[in-house]
């Protein structure tokens, strides 16, 4: 009898786990629309691949990232991005690099990877960093942060808003693997101040409980992409 038990709860675990593993493709863009006519069709969920036989070393190859990128901007960062559009090769492999440059007291503004977990670590400088939680069950959002030095780690989860400040006098460099080829970003304040066309300025007004003027200012100012 015990070994029936063993034997049934065995082939429910195998049925779970077959069940766990069936769910459809994550997205690696932030939308795709189905459609049945081949001549309005762009691209599949992700790049095309190219013919194996046809692949060369060149297609797993970029340089250029010991070149520091232009910080001189109103947010003094700059993100220099190798994923699938830099390296061909890293379609399906579900990973990318970035270099993050920062002007003296720079900063890197809150955003989000809807589509990648994120591990940095520090090269040059001191790095004021740290993530937002999702909203907990008693309406709290925890905020979790670190001062990195030279040669530090940190995480950021995927999906959560997050930020690095550097907190020196000097330029700062850092370097990031992401878990996607196409991790995307979301910059908080230009999704939500700068978006084409405008967010209704009631909308804002509302959601942020400040005076209507305040938002209006806000939608006028223009929003760097340090990207």
């Amino acid at each position: 009898m015990k070994s029936a038990y063993f034997l049934s709860a065995l082939a429910v675990l195998a049925l779970a786990t077959s069940i766990a593993s069936a769910d459809d493709p994550s997205p690696l863009q932030d939308f795709c629309v189905a459609t049945n006519d081949p001549n309005n069709a762009l691209f599949v969920n992700g790049k095309f691949c190219k013919d194996p036989k046809l692949a060369t070393a060149e297609d797993f190859f970029t340089s250029g990232l010991n070149i520091p990128g232009n910080t001189d901007n109103k947010v003094g960062s700059n993100v220099t991005a190798v994923n699938v559009d830099r390296i061909a090769g890293l379609n399906t492999l579900g990973i990318s690099l970035v270099r993050i440059d920062y002007a003296p007291y720079g900063i890197n503004p809150p955003h989000t990877h809807p589509r990648g977990t994120e591990i940095l670590v520090v090269v040059e400088g001191t790095l004021y960093v740290g993530f937002v939680t999702s909203n907990q069950q008693d309406g709290s959002n925890k905020l979790f942060t670190k001062v990195l030095n030279k040669g530090d780690v940190f995480v950021f989860p995927i999906g959560l808003i997050h930020f690095q400040f550097n907190t020196g006098d000097t330029p700062a460099v850092a370097f990031a693997g992401l878990s996607s080829q196409n991790f995307g970003v979301i910059t908080i304040a230009n999704a939500v101040f700068g978006s084409t066309p405008p967010i209704n300025p009631d909308v804002l007004t509302k959601a942020f409980q400040v005076d209507k003027n305040v938002i209006d200012y806000l939608q006028k100012q223009f929003w760097v992409d340090n990207n």
